[in-house]
């Protein structure tokens, strides 16, 4: 997870630059995933770790949770998306949640990281994962 500046530009060549992060960490789920026939008998448990790139100024002056994101609602609907999908590579899981979190007001980017707790490779392994950054475009 990055804890730095994140600098976006717009279409514009504008540059700003967002210093305020709301994390989600070790928010566990279950998927169908797997490229494997055995993987995709069964959901199999997953961590997601989200960092959410949000200007976080009005809300902490105004304590209005209208102003930030819910970080509850967040991991409901990123469980949701979990449960109801059934992807083949971690990379299109992780893309998906992505979306979703990029579609709440204010967020400007997203670093998921999606770890899959007991890959079944033949080396003792105690997770793979995948992290993607993604800003927003509009």
């Amino acid at each position: 997870m990055t804890t730095g500046r994140c600098h976006l530009t717009d279409d514009n060549g504008t540059v700003a630059s967002v210093t305020d992060h709301i994390l989600i960490t070790g928010l566990r789920v279950v998927s169908v995933i797997g490229v494997l026939e055995h993987e995709r008998q069964a959901a199999q448990p997953l961590r997601v770790d989200i960092d959410i790139h949000v200007d976080l100024k009005d809300a902490g002056r105004s304590d209005d949770l209208s102003q930030t994101v819910h970080y509850g609602e967040v991991s409901m609907q990123i469980a949701e998306v979990a449960r109801t999908t059934s992807d083949l590579l971690l990379e299109r899981l992780a893309q998906r949640m992505a979306d979703v979190v990029l579609q709440f007001p204010g967020v400007l980017g997203v670093e998921l990281t999606l770890t899959k707790l007991r890959p079944p490779i033949p080396e003792d392994v105690e997770s793979s994962a995948v992290r993607i950054l993604r800003l927003r475009t509009t």
